[in-house]
């Protein structure tokens, strides 16, 4: 009798606690501004379509690779509460990728450099890394694109890796190959073994447009190609789940601007880019959701780093005027 009260005691408080797990119910979205030097950005929404920024220069300064910049930040919540975070750290001559991890997106662990594809040094670059979380496997994959003049003549194709811990890293293969150049290709979950790939045609002049291919797994085989359904000359897709369906975003680079389109089916899709609002100069990365805590972690932060940067210029500004 005992063990049983001790049973529903136990029960209750988990429970309890369950209940005062706060959700994660507002978006953020990683980013950059070129020339890509400056690091880590962050802007937040609390419908997915309204964007706000934080308003300093960066929370994640790089530090690795051939170039050092960071490009096409991407992040992933683990089943722990840890954030993953992978970037492009560099444009060319680089054989992987950046690495950090954060508890509380302020404070990050030593940058590391990833190198993925140091089993085949041909390789010119390793471009816009994008982190999926595979719960029904409890591993990580990885998607990136590269090229090498020994494979594909030379044009781009997409590989991954995946891992369970970040020290770890099963042998790159290749991740999707349209038989043609492609990059920027990024997973979402639609159900159970239903994945679907939002990946750019990166054939010039002509194509750089956006298109969907379904797979049972998130790292492929993929299939059912969908016909373009953004503008020419758009990159960096990322997602949001949003009420009655999917928002899916790109960087029309050659616009200066973001667009999304709507879908609820991933058949058809209507163009929603008037009812989005994108921070100005903010370049594409990913979506993933925080709590109202981690939010005003983040916004506390945000406040200080501004104070020092705005210090730091008085000051050059006073050196430069004495």
């Amino acid at each position: 009798m005992k063990k049983l009260l001790l049973l529903i005691i136990c029960a209750a408080v988990f429970a309890s606690c369950e209940t005062k797990k706060e959700p994660r119910n507002i978006y953020v979205m990683t980013g950059f501004r070129e020339p890509a030097d400056s690091g880590l950005r962050f802007i937040y929404s609390r419908d997915g379509y309204k964007w706000e920024d934080f308003g300093v220069t960066s929370f994640l300064h790089p530090e690795v690779g051939t170039q050092k910049i960071m490009r096409d930040p991407s992040i992933v919540v683990g089943p722990d509460g840890t954030f993953h975070l992978v970037w492009t750290s560099s444009w060319k001559n680089d054989l992987g990728f950046g690495y950090a991890h954060s508890k509380d997106l302020v404070n990050w662990s030593a940058q590391r450099h990833v190198p993925v594809n140091d089993y085949d040094t041909t390789f010119r670059n390793t471009w816009a890394p994008e982190l999926f979380y595979d719960s029904a496997r409890s591993e990580f994959s990885i998607a990136w694109s590269s090229s090498s003049p020994a494979r594909f003549d030379g044009s781009q194709r997409q590989y991954f890796t995946t891992t369970k811990d970040f020290e770890t890293f099963a042998p790159a293969a290749l991740f999707y190959d349209p038989g043609y150049n492609s990059i920027d290709g990024a997973v979402m979950q639609r159900g159970k073994d239903d994945y679907v790939l939002v990946v750019k045609d990166n054939r010039k002049p002509g194509y750089s447009n956006l298109h969907l291919a379904f797979g049972a797994t998130p790292t492929g085989p993929w299939s059912g190609e969908t016909e373009s359904f953004a503008p020419e000359y758009s990159e960096g897709p990322t997602w949001a789940k949003v009420e009655g369906g999917w928002l899916i975003y790109y960087d029309a680079y050659r616009q200066f601007r973001f667009g999304a389109h709507f879908t609820s089916d991933f058949k058809t899709f209507t163009d929603v880019s008037e009812k989005i609002s994108v921070p100005k100069a903010h370049k594409h990365g990913t979506i993933f959701m925080v709590t109202e805590s981690q939010l005003k972690t983040l916004q506390a932060a945000a406040a200080k780093l501004l104070c020092e940067e705005e210090k730091a210029e008085a000051q050059e500004t006073s050196t430069l005027t004495m």
